[in-house]
């Protein structure tokens, strides 16, 4: 049985017990919650993460760190220290879109050193050697496709994205919409492309049962992708994209009949007026399904500083009901991320899910807010460090402009804390004396 019909049957297990303790609800509830869709949890026994996650309705918002080499940077060893800095600092899960070097090797030594579930695109490896072996990607066979799925589903990968919703008729809609970014989706690219050169409907739509059997078979979570996401904040919100959103939301259905997980992705490039509305458009046209966004990002006149854009579209659509944040580095539009940019966006992205579930009253988020604010009063550097997202910059900074007083060299003597906090407490002592 899959998780979801144990689920249904009310079989808890060691998973749904330790999930539930982490997210503070009645393990009945979780089990509930799974069974209905409106929650997954990306396990594939193959893999076995030792930090699994639960994510989706009444869960803590979750991160996700995108890894992975490219032709130009096929290096292993950096990908590895980037899997070590995603997993120092907090991240949820990560995936591997490699599309350079040896991409079996790469994903099975992330998978093996991987405490966090990790997700896949597995059109990029059988593109790969569609070139490789046939000289094009268009000369990808149906077979290669679903065989490189159910290739990495027995590695152990435990979601894939997958780009099901990109449909012929969804493609019509695209060029009769006359979008700026056309299609900025790379695996929606690379169905885009097969579709119209063999004139065939996409094998993920066409054949989605195949597909449910692998998901099945292997126990590994759908993440429907969102091949016609908006790369442009004018092209938000537009036909293609809810053409294709209607279409994942039939799908969805389809998967929890079939006994599978399945989650939906989102956009993409949104203006800050539209995020809210279409994460409850998401809601409503895919029966409440974990909903899993890439920023948004809310303008695009930012390169070098997207992380801190996703962030601002990430927090609010969090607080809408986005259960799920893809991050988003400095180097997104330039170039392959280096490891201080996984770091960053990483940190970025989980300030805006942090900042969303106190607006959604997630148990015990704005604890730590309290704690660290308590802190500041007292001038309590060394529990500040402790509580704050990122240790070793609250130490390296204050190490680089140290203070000749116990306040921070910002203001010194005059720290706001420090004079309130003596002449405040002096006036309550007079008071208590009159």
């Amino acid at each position: 049985m899959t998780l979801i019909e144990r689920a249904c049957k009310g079989f808890s297990s060691s998973l749904i017990k330790r999930l539930a303790r982490e997210e503070k609800i009645p393990s009945e509830e979780l089990l509930s919650l799974v069974a209905r869709g409106r929650v997954v949890i990306p396990y594939n026994r193959n893999h076995s993460p030792k930090r699994p996650v639960a994510i989706g309705l009444k869960m803590r918002t979750k991160v996700n760190v995108n890894l992975g080499t490219s032709r130009d940077y096929p290096d292993l060893r950096t990908e590895i220290a980037k899997l070590k800095i995603s997993v120092k600092y907090g991240a949820d899960t990560v995936m591997d879109l490699s599309t350079g070097g040896e991409v079996r090797k790469i994903r099975k030594k992330l998978l093996a050193l991987s405490p966090l579930p990790l997700g896949t695109v597995p059109v990029y490896q059988a593109a790969i050697e569609a070139i490789s072996r046939r000289g094009s990607i268009v000369q990808m066979t149906e077979d290669d496709l679903f065989s490189v799925i159910e290739a990495q589903a027995r590695e152990g990968v435990d979601f894939m994205t997958v780009h099901c919703g990109l449909t012929l008729k969804a493609v019509e809609r695209l060029k009769k919409q006359g979008r700026i970014a056309d299609i900025v989706s790379r695996g929606g690219a690379f169905h885009l492309a097969w579709m119209l050169h063999n004139e065939k409907e996409n094998p993920l739509y066409a054949r989605f049962d195949r597909l449910l059997e692998l998901a099945r078979k292997y126990d590994f979570t759908l993440s429907l992708g969102d091949g016609l996401r908006p790369g442009s904040v004018l092209d938000a919100t537009d036909r293609p994209q809810i053409e294709e959103l209607m279409t994942l939301g039939e799908l969805v259905e389809q998967a929890r009949e079939a006994g599978v997980q399945a989650m939906v992705e989102g956009p993409g490039h949104v203006p800050l007026d539209q995020v809210a509305m279409n994460m409850k458009l998401q809601k409503r046209l895919c029966q409440e399904a974990p909903f899993y966004v890439l920023g948004p990002l809310v303008t695009d006149i930012a390169p070098g500083y997207d992380h801190i854009v996703s962030a601002i579209g990430g927090a609010l659509a969090a607080s809408a009901g986005a259960d799920f944040l893809c991050y988003v580095t400095p180097a997104e539009h330039l170039g392959l991320p280096t490891v201080e940019d996984v770091k960053e966006g990483l940190i970025a992205s989980r300030i805006a899910a942090h900042a969303a579930d106190i607006v959604k009253g997630y148990p015990g988020a704005i604890d730590r807010d309290a704690e660290i604010s308590r802190a500041r009063k007292k001038l309590d550097w060394d529990l500040q460090e402790k509580l704050c997202l990122d240790p070793d910059k609250f130490a390296e900074v204050r190490r680089r402009r140290k203070s000749r007083t116990r306040a921070c060299s910002m203001c010194g003597e005059f720290c706001a804390m420090k004079i309130v906090s003596e002449f405040l407490n002096g006036r309550e002592a007079d008071d208590s004396c009159s």
